[in-house]
């Protein structure tokens, strides 16, 4: 075990990661920063609302877009990425934006908790439950919380797995599909152990290490179903599973799972399409303007097919 893998060092690292991050987020020129993600696609208005909602683990704030729609909209909830340990909300403020105005979809942007400081199981739970609450109350905000959607980049895709997987052992709410954005899906097995397909990816083994021992400190515990599905223990029946599209990036040290879990719920008819993003790495979008929009753009068709096919249909 390498010293980063030890879950008091790795917690260390992550709280350091932590106020890095808020740091750079006050700074309203810096990359990353809340300022820069809101001044990204600007043909695509910001107009949102903030929410709590209560949950068992603790109350999430929750950000809602808006689209202009006649009627309540369908739900597209949201989870952003950030290794389980980065509170990034905002950075998911360009994609929510263009959801909301391309797959006319109510976006629920979730600031669920984070480790080290609400390790496993507290995020998937809590992200369930947010679901959960939508689908039930969403009618009273004027959504229509029956015509529902999960999704999520990195981290956030691994909790949209999770929240799917949840869905279907507890028997519902009912999800239309899962959007799994370059994910995380095998914790189980050490970050040291996966290969890229370039020498220097964008996630390196150490940054795996201090998220992965920072957000499931116990080992044993990284083969539960939730935290790692494309893992070899985790063969349960997924027959009934939300549909999924699941993303890769061709150069990312996450894709070799991400393909694996997309075989398997091929295999259980809810694959609905696998989409491999050519010649990027590991959280391209937040750079690339170009490939963002073309990716997210195949997002919004598949979420608007799967939760609004009516109007997919009426152009």
């Amino acid at each position: 075990m390498s010293l980063l893998a030890r879950p008091g060092v790795a917690s260390f690292a992550a709280k350091s990661m932590q106020r890095l991050a808020m740091a750079a987020d006050r700074r309203p020129s810096g990359r990353g920063s809340a300022a820069a993600s809101h001044s990204r696609f600007p043909e695509f208005p910001r107009s949102v609302s903030e929410l709590t909602v209560p949950t068992s683990v603790a109350p999430a704030r929750v950000v809602v877009y808006l689209p202009t729609s006649e009627g309540p909209p369908p739900v597209h909830v949201n989870f952003h990425g950030g290794g389980y340990v980065m509170p990034l909300t905002e950075i998911d403020d360009p994609l929510c934006r263009f959801l909301a105005a391309e797959a006319r979809v109510a976006v629920v942007n979730v600031d669920y908790v984070v480790a080290p400081q609400h390790p496993f199981p507290a995020p998937p739970r809590q992200a369930f439950e947010v679901v959960r609450w939508i689908a039930e109350h969403g009618g009273e905000h004027g959504w229509d919380g029956s015509r529902l959607s999960v999704g999520g980049q990195s981290a956030g895709g691994g909790l949209a797995a999770a929240v799917a997987r949840q869905a279907l052992e507890e028997g519902g709410p009912g999800i239309a599909l899962q959007v799994l954005h370059y994910p995380p899906l095998d914790l189980a097995t050490s970050a040291r152990d996966k290969r890229a397909a370039i020498a220097k990816p964008v996630l390196r083994p150490w940054m795996g290490e201090i998220f992965d021992s920072s957000y499931v400190p116990d080992p044993r515990e990284r083969a539960d179903r939730l935290v790692s599905p494309a893992g070899a223990a985790d063969t349960a029946d997924l027959k009934g599973i939300a549909p999924a599209l699941v993303v890769t990036a061709e150069y990312d040290l996450l894709k070799a799972e991400a393909v694996r879990y997309a075989e398997r719920l091929q295999r259980a008819g809810a694959l609905v399409e696998h989409h491999d993003v050519l010649g990027v790495d590991h959280g391209y979008d937040g750079k690339d303007d170009k490939r963002a929009l073309e990716t997210y753009a195949v997002i919004a068709r598949h979420v608007r097919r799967a939760v609004n096919p009516e109007a997919l249909e009426a152009g």
